[in-house]
């Protein structure tokens, strides 16, 4: 039998349930943080020593040098050429899609001149080196490889190194071929703290970077925590989430496999299906549970939606978009009619897919719009991934001898308030005399 959580908004105690449901802390224990502290410092110390140690320890994989690590770019052409026909055609497609939608992200410098000459601007450059963690192994993840590597070349980063681990020697050749498709320039087999330790700090075959992307298990995620401020990072990212809005009048199956989609992901997803019509509700759990058994994860679906997933009975549409904006989901899905009408309403989201015949899976691999999303209600103060985030933007300031004047009487005024006489002396010393 099917475990779920049923919350009517009309308890007393919804919101609070609610709150207690969404409840997710994505930190490391003490031990975890201890254990990947040890290991950046220890690849600081001692560079590719240490990571070929780490290789050896955690993946079972003994190389005698760093550079039997490094996988050659003819590798990667080659793992593209010997994947199914149909894998590197739907790679192709998706990564044109990805890449279509991601140059209209490009930014662009800009800059006016005011009426005394001077030139205020902005000048926008993309980093100049990129580190992108991809999980490895059994675990397959090209699509990652190509929403983080995709972004990264459409603004411009002229490196883009990844780095995979490949436990005992296993490679995954959808993921290389992926970063073949991708333009990624250099990859490592190295994975873990150890990895992002590398790719942060440099080793004499690793090239430091200045910002690391890519999803990863919880000593990863943690020691991008950790190497914070050093270099920049896309997001600490919990498990995924999805909140479906549906008005009744979706096919049920479609709306229970959409939740199955991400309950699938891992025990601690989450899946949270939000409805007006009581009736419609039982229909959805009724195909919940016939569907279950056809799921070749069904253990690890049961457990989510056991543990973390909700069917929320509310009174209206007001109503559901309201608790879908105390989500704050990374994904929700608006399953009812003229659905463009609704989505101006919601305030707090990763990605919002509109109507019934676009359910959130198409998001993950090929509609366009990153994958990589703000996840445990941080989507209210921040966006998905895109060639924004690998982009800097510089301040130009070019001011002209009269604008210099001008506003050396107003900074000199503030300087002086602030005690900062030298700066209000470099500021009076523009000043022309009238």
């Amino acid at each position: 039998m099917l475990e779920i959580a049923r919350l009517s908004a009309s308890d007393a105690t919804f919101w609070s349930q609610l709150d207690d449901l969404l409840a997710w802390e994505s930190v490391s224990d003490d031990q975890v943080h201890d254990v990947v502290k040890n290991i950046i410092a220890d690849v600081r110390t001692r560079g590719d020593a240490a990571v070929l140690e780490y290789t050896h320890r955690f993946d079972g994989l003994s190389l005698t040098d760093m550079a039997d690590a490094v996988l050659s770019a003819d590798e990667l052409e080659n793992a593209k050429r010997t994947i199914p026909a149909a894998q590197r055609q739907a790679l192709d497609e998706a990564a044109a899609r990805i890449r279509n939608y991601a140059e209209r992200q490009k930014g662009q410098s800009w800059e006016y001149t005011e009426a005394d000459g001077t030139r205020l601007g902005q000048q926008v450059t993309p980093l100049d080196r990129v580190g992108l963690y991809v999980p490895g192994g059994k675990a397959a993840y090209p699509s990652s490889v190509l929403m983080n590597a995709i972004p990264a070349k459409v603004a411009g980063v002229p490196e883009l190194v990844m780095v995979v681990p490949t436990p005992h020697g296993q490679r995954n050749d959808l993921v290389l071929a992926a970063a073949a498709v991708a333009g990624v320039d250099r990859a490592i087999t190295i994975g873990g703290a150890q990895a992002v330790a590398a790719l942060a700090y440099g080793t004499q075959t690793v090239p430091a970077v200045d910002k690391i992307v890519g999803p990863g298990n919880i000593y990863v995620a943690t020691a991008k925590r950790q190497v914070f401020g050093r270099v920049g990072i896309d997001m600490i990212a919990g498990p995924s989430e999805i909140c479906v809005i549906c008005d009744g009048k979706t096919d049920p199956d479609w709306i229970a496999l959409d939740l199955f989609s991400q309950a699938e992901h891992d025990e601690n997803a989450q899946s949270i299906f939000v409805t007006w019509d009581a009736a419609y509700l039982d229909q959805v759990a009724n195909s919940m549970t016939r569907l279950l058994e056809e799921m070749p994860r069904k253990d690890i679906i049961r457990t989510s939606l056991a543990s973390r997933g909700a069917m929320v009975l509310v009174k209206d549409l007001d109503q559901a978009i309201e608790v879908a904006n105390r989500i704050a989901p990374e994904h929700i899905e608006l399953s009812v009619e003229s659905p463009e009408a609704v989505a101006g309403r919601i305030r707090h989201a990763g990605a919002i897919f509109l109507g019934r015949h676009t359910p959130e899976a198409l998001g993950d691999y090929c509609a366009g719009p990153n994958h990589v999303l703000p996840t445990s209600g941080t989507a209210r103060f921040s966006s998905p991934l895109g060639v924004y985030d690998f982009q800097k933007r510089s301040s130009l300031i070019n001011c002209s001898a009269e604008g210099a004047s001008q506003l050396g009487h107003t900074a000199s005024v503030l300087a002086h308030g602030e005690g900062l006489t030298a700066h209000a002396r470099s500021a009076e010393a523009r000043i022309t005399s009238e």
